[in-house]
């Protein structure tokens, strides 16, 4: 008579997102981020990448490496970072060239009102107020008024001291002078947000259309070339 013993089988369970046996999680060492974003709709994926893109310091390519390393479709995540820079730096100057042109515009009418109210007191002071029936006229005026001698009216000058520059916008001014507006576009991520170059060049007098042309420019050669470096390091990293 044959005694058989069975074990009993064991039962494994396995956690999402756990490492698999060789302790790494799928994707490399972003898994965990590509995870993350995976719990966002597909469909709101490329949204949420172009609203990174109009945040300063982030902008196109900024965000189009986050879309990459998360998972999405380069050309999905470049091509959404690239919109979002574009309406972000878009406001920035149209923005930007109405304020120049309400300043610019007050200061002409100003400076023609100032013209005007010169030539007036020109042609009173050579007529009814000069010479002694002016001076005769004021004093008597003074005396009515109760003022005695001579009165001196002080006007303290205006002092403006200059505001700072940053370096940032140091580096660019050189650039726009040494490369002009198509050079220091292209050099500009380098010291300052694209927002912050578009509106330096606007307030410089630099026509928008200009601005915004060379500003398209170097948002969408940056993000290329960020979005090709982000899908070659994600793909050795992964494998």
């Amino acid at each position: 008579m044959s005694i058989r013993f069975t074990a009993p089988s064991t039962t494994s369970f396995a956690l999402p997102g756990a490492a698999g046996e060789s302790g790494a999680l799928p994707g490399g060492p972003f898994g965990w981020f590509q995870e993350l974003v995976g719990q966002v709709p597909e469909i709101l994926q490329p949204l949420v990448i172009m609203l990174a893109g109009a945040v300063p310091f982030i902008e196109g390519e900024g965000s189009a490496v986050l879309g990459v390393v998360g998972g999405m479709n380069p050309v999905v995540a470049a091509l959404a970072g690239i919109v979002g820079n574009l309406l972000c730096v878009a406001a920035v100057v149209f923005v930007g060239s109405r304020v120049r042109e309400g300043v610019v515009g007050r200061r002409r009418r100003s400076g023609s009102a100032g013209v005007g109210t010169s030539g007036q007191a020109g042609a009173s002071g050579s007529g009814g107020w000069s010479g002694s029936a002016g001076a005769a006229r004021w004093a008597g005026t003074a005396r009515s008024a109760g003022v005695a001698g001579t009165a001196t009216v002080v006007v303290p000058e205006a002092t403006f001291e200059p505001k700072p520059e940053k370096k940032g916008q140091k580096r660019l001014k050189r650039w726009l002078v040494r490369f002009g507006v198509p050079g220091a576009s292209l050099l500009a991520p380098l010291a300052l947000p694209t927002m912050f170059t578009a509106a330096t060049l606007v307030g410089s007098g630099v026509p928008k259309n200009w601005v915004m042309l060379w500003q398209a420019v170097a948002i969408v050669l940056w993000t290329t070339v960020l979005t090709i470096l982000a899908t070659g390091m994600v793909s050795v990293v992964a494998s």
